[in-house]
């Protein structure tokens, strides 16, 4: 963060100083955690569900901090912030939050990074959305980005009301290029963390079936997906998929350029030629009004060719050359963790652990990469492990049927349901191919570990997938726990 005295700090959020006269200034990071604070750093005071923040205060400056931003007096020099409206502090998710302290908090964090972002005036803000993919994109963009200037973007799926202003909050007078990752429950979300930090590039992956149990119809997330490329300026870009008909339509929705990215040869920024090697790893040609160029994505699944090309258009809209994209590309690699992450052990089993999180969407995207990774010129047994995909409302049992049947067309070798809740997958995959041992419910990770224990054999291709909930990410560490890798 820049440096900011108590004092400034106490302006731009509306908030009091105790126990200070406002002069310690701010030089090191901005943090929840006491534990991660630098020298002269700020404290957050968060309640959490088993401690509350503001207890740690103290402990916090004894550590080295410079001062606190907190809901409540504390014992230690401190920014308190003004409370929140009952409608704010009900749309911020925070457990323990019972009295709004922390969506006071919440809201003095973001006028804060607002109030940094607005005095970097060099400073690019990208902004990512969509139901899949947000991650891995913002990945990419920032590889793509950093070798033209320094670049802040969040680790993993930090992309909410907290993560958000924490990781604009990291940006100081150097940072060329903050890349945010904007996710919703609902209606407005995105517009609110667009306040936050203002972003010049807009880019929509796709409006798929995530959080429909919140939203309701896919016609309301697009609805809330389009509030980022409407946040845009008139000198802005908003990058859209235009292989999906929903993020297409949102051109009419913003006045910033449009660039539009895909397979479709409607797309400004597209690929062309795609294939795929025997790691599902995918070859194509970039081509773009500025000029065309070969790329060899490392990373795993014919769909990041989709999250390549917004990427690219990105950088290609920050100056960067066709052939340095293409270069940036072909070398970039896998970041957050859980996410097509692909390990082969001495024994040549394959495990794809992609246990973040799972939608229909995603789900199928994976199936695919399992299917390209075992039907080619030397066929392998492929393994689909599959669970619960959360928050999917009434459509829950119709969509986790329709994902056994697709791991039926698919000719997937074997599928394995982990939980009740997911039990309509491996009742689709036997009414869509009268499948006998082909798949089998398995009551919890542990019943599945056991079966793949003893059933994978050498040069198996083992898929791991299912919402964060289920925890199906134990089910591919043991599998390579205490192997030669």
């Amino acid at each position: 963060m820049i440096p900011l005295s108590l004092a400034e700090i106490a302006k731009a959020v509306g908030g009091r100083l105790h126990n200070t006269d406002g002069s310690p200034v701010i030089t090191g990071s901005v943090e929840f955690d006491s534990r991660q604070l630098s020298g002269g750093g700020l404290f957050v005071a968060l309640p959490g569900e088993k401690v509350d923040g503001h207890d740690f205060a103290a402990k916090a400056i004894a550590g080295g901090a410079a001062g606190v931003l907190a809901a409540r007096e504390v014992d230690a020099p401190s920014v308190i912030v003004p409370p929140v409206s009952e409608a704010h502090h009900g749309s911020v998710a925070l457990t323990g939050d019972s009295d709004g302290s922390g969506a006071a908090v919440l809201a003095a964090l973001a006028a804060l990074a607002r109030h940094v972002v607005d005095r970097l005036e060099d400073l690019n803000v990208v902004g990512v959305t969509g139901s899949s993919g947000k991650t891995s994109t913002k990945d990419l963009i920032a590889q793509v980005l950093s070798p033209m200037g320094p670049t802040v973007a969040p680790p993993g799926s930090f992309n909410n009301e907290l993560g958000h202003p924490w990781t604009a909050l990291r940006s100081d007078s150097d940072t060329r290029f903050l890349v945010l990752e904007l996710s919703a429950r609902g209606v407005g979300h995105i517009a609110q963390l667009c306040e936050v930090a203002p972003p010049k590039i807009g880019v929509v992956l796709n409006v798929g079936s995530a959080h429909l149990s919140e939203f309701g119809t896919r016609e309301d997330i697009a609805r809330t997906k389009g509030e980022l490329v409407e946040s845009l300026p008139s000198d802005g870009v908003a990058v859209l998929n235009a292989d999906d008909p929903l993020v297409a339509a949102m051109a009419e929705r913003t006045k910033a350029k449009v660039v539009l990215v895909g397979q479709s040869p409607k797309a400004d920024v597209r690929a062309e030629d795609v294939e795929l090697d025997e790691q599902a790893r995918a070859r194509f040609l970039l081509v773009a009004p500025q000029g065309s160029a070969r790329v060899e994505l490392g990373l795993h699944g014919e769909h990041n060719v989709g999250n390549a090309l917004s990427a690219a258009a990105v950088a290609l809209e920050l100056g960067a050359s066709v052939e340095e994209v293409a270069q940036r590309l072909s070398g970039a690699q896998r970041v957050s963790q859980r996410r097509m992450e692909v390990t082969t052990r001495a024994d040549g089993v394959t495990v794809v652990n992609d246990s973040y999180n799972a939608n229909p969407e995603s789900v199928r995207a994976a199936l695919k990469t399992l299917a390209a990774m075992t039907h080619g010129e030397q066929p392998r047994r492929g393994w689909a492990v599959l669970g619960v995909m959360a928050e999917l409302g009434d459509d829950h049992i119709a969509a986790h049927d329709g994902i056994g049947r697709y791991a039926v067309r698919l000719d997937v070798s074997r599928l394995v349901v982990v939980g009740e809740q997911a039990a309509p997958m491996h009742q689709g995959a036997y009414l869509e191919g009268s499948w006998g041992e082909e798949s089998v419910l398995v009551p919890d990770v542990d019943a599945a570990i056991a079966l793949l224990r003893d059933q994978v054999r050498e040069g198996d291709v083992v898929l791991v997938k299912a919402s964060k909930v289920a925890g199906l990410w134990r089910v591919a560490d043991a599998l390579l726990e205490g192997t030669d890798q």
